[in-house]
């Protein structure tokens, strides 16, 4: 299957870098062929800035920079966000991806708004590897923001791909232990990931 790996995290140190390391084994196991879209080392520009949001309904203009991003976006077969929690939500550089490039012509069909139509039909699988820094009593006192943008918005935007979603809870004060096993619950995931 073609993935296109989405992932957002600045520090290339960090346990998120680790843990793709392990996710991106999982996926060569598995025989997938991987599409690393790494947005910090990429350089995107998450800002939908003013022409941005002024052509944004016009499916003539508003694909105007983003057209190589927009073309491994459409080749994907399955999905994978993988990002850190930052105030309950994805960090900004990936939700400038969603809000420049899940748009009119690429994401959906809003020619007609009383009945907007998925447009990603290419995508059959989706998933998302996520930590966060609160335990989650306290994600799901906030409703989980980024649980819904994976498995609800993103899996609309294809029509209905099976999604699924690999939480670590509390990393700040999680164990090796619990980072480690973490890491091989993502691996072994990515292994069936089909």
């Amino acid at each position: 299957m073609r993935v296109l790996y989405v992932y957002c995290h600045p520090l290339p140190e960090s346990f998120h870098a680790a843990l793709r390391v392990e996710a991106l084994a999982g996926l060569a196991e598995a025989g997938h062929a991987v599409d690393l879209l790494d947005l910090y080392a990429e350089g995107f520009d998450p800002v939908l800035n003013e022409d941005g949001r002024r052509h944004y309904h016009d499916t003539g203009r508003n694909q105007q920079g983003l057209e190589p991003l927009i073309a491994r976006l459409q080749a994907a077969e399955a999905l994978i966000f993988q990002f850190p929690t930052w105030c309950f939500g994805p960090p900004a550089m990936l939700k400038g991806f969603f809000d420049r490039l899940m748009m009119p012509g690429v994401a959906f069909d809003i020619s007609n708004p009383q009945h907007v139509q998925p447009l990603l039909r290419n995508v059959r699988r989706i998933a998302g590897i996520v930590t966060y820094g609160r335990p989650r009593t306290m994600v799901w006192y906030m409703a989980d923001p980024p649980r819904k943008i994976v498995t609800r918005y993103i899996r609309w935007l294809t029509g209905g791909a099976k999604a699924e979603y690999h939480a670590l809870y509390h990393l700040n004060v999680a164990t090796d232990r619990q980072r480690q096993r973490f890491m091989g619950d993502v691996r072994a995931a990515m292994v069936r990931f089909q």
